[in-house]
């Protein structure tokens, strides 16, 4: 009797693949170690920073919004601390100007020339706080940052930092004096994430840590260190980029998108840029927990988030009590999982 013939064996990945696939699994390790680096800072707010972390794996951009002292602006900073990255604060005001945020030309005596003094937009992690207290010609000063990553000024065109994300808060219960942002502004936001008050248990740890001693000016006596930097942020975008989506999926995608257009209680629903930003948050949540392929689950973990400040309610709905995540939770319902 003849021996079997051995089975063919697939050969070796090349050394860049490799390479590619040990810093993949490297910035996922990095980045699951984030949670507990600001948690040092920051007590029960697990969501939001998943949720900062996928905005900045997609390159997109996060509104924040919570009553007054829920961390929001010590989330962001310690989120930067962790990740090594610049981050700068803007307070926005009905008087803030344009150039207050992306920069301006300013006359240099000594060279009788002017030169270009970037504003604070120009680093890594922005914030953006109470972003509604600014009149919309400010607001629209950061449209071209957020979309374009650059800022022209004078028609000269000048590249952001990469990777750059901006964090806006606003506060859910006080409207007086502000100017909502518009729906093409809101569209340029990939998240919108809620920022809770704490759990009484929260709470308390927040008050055990503060008579402990802890600062939140000074997060380097908090123990916080960077775990991660640009070249993990890197790797994990393209691990991400990698992430195969099956056709079933992106249909899935698409029907919910078009379901909340028909939706009786919706002025306006979720357009083509809302349905690209679902699909890509859900790549970066799946990579994110280990997999290297997009479920339905995925997507309905990241529609919240993703799709709530893409709709408009009619008014009627409104009175009567509906919200828009209540409209997006009541059409991941009823469209069709795919099997």
């Amino acid at each position: 009797m003849s021996a079997p013939t051995p089975e063919p064996t697939a050969p070796p990945a090349p050394p860049e693949a490799q390479g590619a696939q040990k810093a993949a699994v490297d910035a996922r390790a990095s980045l699951e170690t984030l949670r507990s680096e600001i948690a040092k800072a920051v007590v029960g707010q697990d969501s939001a920073v998943t949720g900062l972390v996928v905005a900045l794996l997609c390159r997109g951009h996060v509104l924040l919004e919570g009553v007054p002292g829920v961390a929001k602006t010590l989330l962001v900073r310690a989120l930067a601390a962790s990740l090594e990255l610049d981050t700068k604060r803007v307070q926005f005001t009905p008087d803030l100007m344009p150039s207050d945020v992306t920069g301006s030309l300013v006359y240099d005596a000594r060279n009788a020339e002017f030169s270009f003094q970037p504003g604070p937009v120009f680093t890594n992690l922005l914030l953006a706080d109470e972003i509604n207290r600014t009149p919309p010609k400010t607001q629209a000063s950061l449209l071209e940052a957020m979309e374009e990553r650059q800022v022209t000024v004078d028609g000269t065109p000048r590249p952001l930092p990469d990777p750059f994300l901006v964090a806006a808060t606003q506060n859910p219960v006080e409207y007086e004096g502000t100017y909502p942002l518009p729906e093409a502004q809101l569209d340029r936001f990939l998240l919108k994430l809620t920022v809770p008050l704490p759990s009484r248990q929260d709470e308390i740890d927040v008050l055990t840590r503060h008579a402990d001693g802890f600062d939140p000016r000074d997060l380097k006596s908090a123990g916080i260190r960077p775990v991660a930097g640009p070249a993990e942020l890197e790797a994990a975008r393209n691990a991400v980029a990698a992430t195969t989506v099956s056709p079933e999926i992106a249909g899935y995608v698409v029907d919910i998108c078009r379901a909340t257009r028909e939706s009786p209680s919706l002025a306006l629903g979720v357009s083509p840029r809302g349905a690209t930003a679902l699909l890509s948050t859900a790549r970066a949540w799946a990579w994110l927990t280990g997999r290297d392929y997009v479920t339905p689950d995925d997507v309905k973990a990241l529609a919240l988030p993703t799709l709530r400040h893409r709709i408009h309610l009619r008014p009627e709905a409104e009175m009567e009590g509906v919200s828009p995540d209540s409209v997006i939770s009541s059409v991941l319902a009823h469209v069709p999982v795919p099997r």
